[in-house]
């Protein structure tokens, strides 16, 4: 493995002032997407900052300090999350991530205990590559009818606006470079943002509201106590009681997608693993880097966060930058905590538009669809083997289509619809169809190592 070129290696503490730069650097990376998430779930874009910021600390402690990943909010779990709350309000939203972060933590016993081949056979890139296209475009209306609707009704200056947005974020993704190139999304935000302003579609009372509870404060405590507001959280047996919301239609509108999400993460491994010039499928272990996901999806789920995956933002600052130090990750979770208790930034992340959300949304639900496409591309699968075009069609149409299968459990009707059946069918026709073998293409990113009976390989 190539550890040529390294500006700072995985345990080397910067200095302060440009341990606060990296830092500030990550958080920006990831800001964008982070509060996106909860902006289209109708979860607090604040609490989504702490419990990032939490679970990213976690994560770094049960992988031993050795894995340099930052942790921010799941697209995959934006459909789910918004079902589980339709059916059960943010509490019901929270005990489906609750759940899925307790499989993370059993499959990382299960990987400890019997290695990584097992479950590479149930979760091919034929199953994952086209789940994760289901994630962008199903979606893909979410996007367009925060782009373009009102309150349900059609507006062209809320659509020029998000058009807009899209062309700024599209501009920084392709042109700006160094740290710039980085955030494209931020920068679309914030620009969708001013010109949103400039045609009168941004509502900013709720900034003006808490700059001037700032100003006018007439001591020392009141002045902090204007600043730091604690986000709205939302906790278990504090806010409402589990055992009377946990059902098994809000387990099975959750728990299925943590199989997607799993694969997402043994590709981020992978990829860290490549930029930084370790294994880290060896060593801490999968199993460790699973556990420090699934630990993370619970906190979140503790606080009222959306659930939480490793940041492929973030491993892009790591390949340019070559700073792999896990100190300026964790000073980043600070400032992430930290940004969610400002009141004052609180406030402008509520007065951003609907239609610039929808203007970033378009290109980045489109990204998620694409890299599915990327993941059957680098794996070299052949479409045209029956076996694979039959998974794939039946995972897409099912998804995007919105089938669902509604059995009564305990006297209850539950449905388990959309990416979740789609996850779950494509599954079984991966497990039951013969010819198992071409589901893995002729790329190596989901083979086992032939060195190492119970490890992945990684060059």
């Amino acid at each position: 493995m190539n550890q040529n070129n390294i500006a700072m290696d995985v345990h080397e503490v910067p200095k302060i002032h440009k341990w606060i730069t990296l830092s500030l650097q990550h958080l920006f990376a990831m800001f964008g997407a982070t509060i996106l998430v909860p902006f289209l779930t109708g979860l607090s874009p604040a609490v989504a900052l702490v419990s990032s910021g939490l679970g990213t600390l976690a994560y770094l402690l049960i992988t031993r300090g050795q894995i340099p990943a930052y942790l921010g909010s799941s697209f995959a779990f934006i459909a789910p999350v918004i079902a589980a709350s339709a059916a059960s309000g943010v509490p019901g939203a929270m005990i489906g991530s609750f759940l899925a972060g307790l499989v993370y933590g059993l499959l990382a016993l299960l990987i400890g205990a019997f290695g990584l081949d097992w479950l590479m056979k149930v979760l091919p890139p034929i199953v994952v590559g086209p789940v994760i296209v289901v994630i962008g475009l199903g979606l893909a209306s979410t996007a367009v009818d925060m782009a373009m609707n009102v309150d349900g009704a059609y507006s062209s200056k809320h659509f020029t606006v998000a058009l807009v947005t899209l062309a700024i974020t599209i501009v920084a993704s392709l042109f700006f470079k160094g740290f710039f190139g980085l955030i494209p999304i931020l920068i679309g935000i914030v620009g969708g943002y001013v010109f949103g302003m400039i045609q009168g579609v941004v509502d900013t009372s709720g900034v003006q509201a808490a700059w001037n509870d700032i100003i006018s404060a007439d001591s020392i405590g009141a002045f902090f106590g204007a600043i730091f507001i604690a986000p709205d959280f939302v906790v278990p047996f504090v806010h409402y009681s589990p055992l009377e919301i946990i059902s098994w239609e809000i387990a099975l509108i959750m728990v299925p997608v943590a199989a997607v999400t799993i694969a997402e993460h043994i590709g981020d491994q992978m990829v860290l693993s490549k930029v930084v010039g370790r294994n880290f499928v060896k060593k801490p272990g999968l199993h460790r880097s699973i556990l420090g996901d699934g630990v993370a999806t619970i906190i979140a789920s503790f606080l009222g966060g959306p659930p939480n995956t490793t940041y492929g933002e973030n491993i892009g600052v790591l390949a340019i930058t070559r700073v792999f130090s896990v100190f300026v990750i964790a000073g980043a979770a600070c400032f992430a905590i930290l940004f969610g208790f400002v009141g004052i930034i609180t406030a402008v992340i509520a007065s951003i538009p609907t239609a610039v959300m929808g203007g970033v949304s378009i290109l980045l639900f489109g990204i998620i669809a694409s890299s599915g496409l990327r993941m059957l591309i680098d794996n070299q699968l052949d479409l045209g083997d029956k076996r694979n075009l039959i998974i794939s069609s039946v995972i897409l149409v099912i998804g995007i289509g919105g089938a669902l299968v509604q059995i009564n459990v305990a006297g209850v009707d539950v449905q388990v619809a959309g990416m979740a059946l789609a996850t779950l069918i494509g599954i079984f026709l991966n497990l039951v169809l013969p010819g198992k073998e071409s589901g893995f293409g002729n790329g190596n990113m989901f083979q086992a190592d032939p060195d190492t009976e119970n490890e992945t390989q990684v060059e």
